[in-house]
């Protein structure tokens, strides 16, 4: 077993891409991801699993077909299964999501913006 705390800093730092999540760390069968967003993504779904948003620098906005949650740092909101929704952020944030293992970046919605799956950094 290998003790070694995970450093975030030293994560983000390794990410070059936005909206591209990468795995940090799992337990049990769910995956820690970390990831740099800024400007839109697209309306998307998770059918089968809620999605947790833990801003760990800056700020963004999940809009929703009926209303918008703001989220600054040190902030955290669960996505319930089944609700659309858009991530934004004007500037860039770095955000870390947890979610089940297999959970595609945009849930239902084929996208440009469709990230490959289970890319471990």
């Amino acid at each position: 077993m290998d003790y070694q705390a995970i450093n975030l800093n030293e994560k983000f730092s390794l990410l070059h891409e936005q909206w591209s999540p990468r795995v940090i760390g799992e337990m049990n069968d769910y995956q820690f991801k970390i990831v740099k967003i800024e400007g839109h993504f697209v309306w998307h779904v998770h059918p089968d699993t809620d999605e947790v948003f833990v801003v760990i620098e800056g700020e963004m906005v999940i809009d929703f077909r009926d209303g918008q949650v703001n989220l600054a740092q040190g902030e955290m909101f669960v996505v319930p299964k089944g609700v659309e929704h858009k991530p934004f952020a004007e500037r860039e944030c770095r955000v870390m999501l947890v979610e089940p293992r297999g959970v595609l970046n945009t849930g239902d919605t084929e996208s440009d913006r469709t990230a490959a799956n289970n890319v471990w950094i």
